[in-house]
């Protein structure tokens, strides 16, 4: 990237000299990449109002049943081992592949 494209970057931040690096690297990542999406906006505030992070507030909020009434799955403990390894990875839980299904099971609940 040269320097043409670095003032690009810039012009959109406020000229302040009293900016935190979190505060600068947000900004910088919603004028690269635009504004994050909620899928489930009500949900995401909701979350945050529970005092969960912005990332797992949107991770939950994002995911493909966002928002639908719950209660109609099967436990955990009724679902394979596949099924449990790809739910923690669409919330994003670390270490999965070297779980065992009664430490997804857990991993899940806990998330």
């Amino acid at each position: 990237m040269h320097l043409k494209s670095f003032q690009q970057i810039f012009i959109g931040i406020e000229l302040r000299t009293d900016y935190n690096i979190t505060e600068l690297t947000d900004q910088l990542k919603t004028i690269i990449m635009g504004k994050p999406r909620i899928k489930n906006e009500d949900q995401y505030e909701a979350l945050r109002d529970k005092g969960y992070s912005k990332e797992k507030a949107a991770r939950i909020a994002n995911t493909p049943n966002a928002g639908k009434k719950g209660g109609k799955a099967d436990p955990y403990e009724e679902w394979t081992k596949d099924e449990l390894y790809d739910q923690a990875k669409n919330v994003g839980i670390d270490g999965r592949s070297k779980m065992n299904k009664r430490e997804l099971i857990s991993a899940l609940r806990n998330n």
